[in-house]
């Protein structure tokens, strides 16, 4: 009786030892499943959405890839599983790259906007909708709005300032030919001075920021 009480007990411990497998192999393989469903997931957000909570998305999936990976010593074809978690961090970095070019295009948008309180045409760089009635309404905007957030731009911002100011100007020579009154061209000039004088600080105290960002990062 002890002998078959002793045999019994392996065998239960045995079959344990099988369903703890099992579970294991399912629980390894759902993430790996779940981690390929949720990338499939985010490809079904809309732009919009996608761009909004984006760090959010990234933080989950960062997790979730981490959760398949670590399955993959207990999947039942770790080969077929390893394949399918490259294929889907190849669609995520599609996905990403995709997003990121989208929340630069957004943020972009936002910037001109902001600036010159008029939504592109044909291009960031085309300012044919700037003319002699309105052209003092726009500096005036570009200017004031450039002195009330001039601490919070960035040095690729100011860049991208820097070139739409001088396609600005490049129209207002257009604009003098088209019958700008003098009135207009010389409060024109006052803000053209006014902006040069803020701008030249503004960019060279970035650039001084960005190199002492770039001393410490490399220290």
């Amino acid at each position: 009786m002890k002998r078959f009480n002793l045999m019994l007990g392996a065998a239960l411990i045995a079959a344990g030892f099988t369903s703890c497998k099992n579970d294991a192999e399912m629980a390894a393989q759902d993430s790996v499943d779940g981690y390929e469903a949720y990338v499939d997931s985010i490809q079904g957000l809309d732009d919009e959405e996608r761009v909004a909570n984006w760090e959010t998305i990234d933080s989950e999936y960062n997790n979730r890839l981490s959760e398949a990976e670590s399955g993959l010593e207990s999947v039942k074809d770790r080969a077929a599983a390893e394949e399918k978690i490259n294929d889907t961090k190849e669609k995520y970095n599609e996905v990403k790259n995709k997003t990121m070019e989208e929340a630069n295009d957004a943020k972009e948008a936002s910037l001109y906007n902001g600036l010159f309180g008029h939504e592109p045409q044909g291009g960031n760089m085309d300012f044919t909708w700037v003319n002699k009635d309105n052209i003092l309404g726009v500096y005036k905007q570009f200017v004031e709005t450039f002195e009330a957030n001039k601490d919070s731009y960035s040095r690729d911002q100011l860049d991208m300032i820097k070139a739409w100011y001088e396609a600005l100007d490049a129209r207002k020579n257009t604009v003098e030919e088209q019958g700008l009154t003098t009135e207009d061209n010389m409060e024109i000039a006052k803000l053209k001075t006014s902006f040069a004088t803020k701008f030249a600080w503004e960019r060279m105290t970035a650039k001084g920021e960005e190199n002492e960002e770039a001393k410490e990062a490399a220290e």
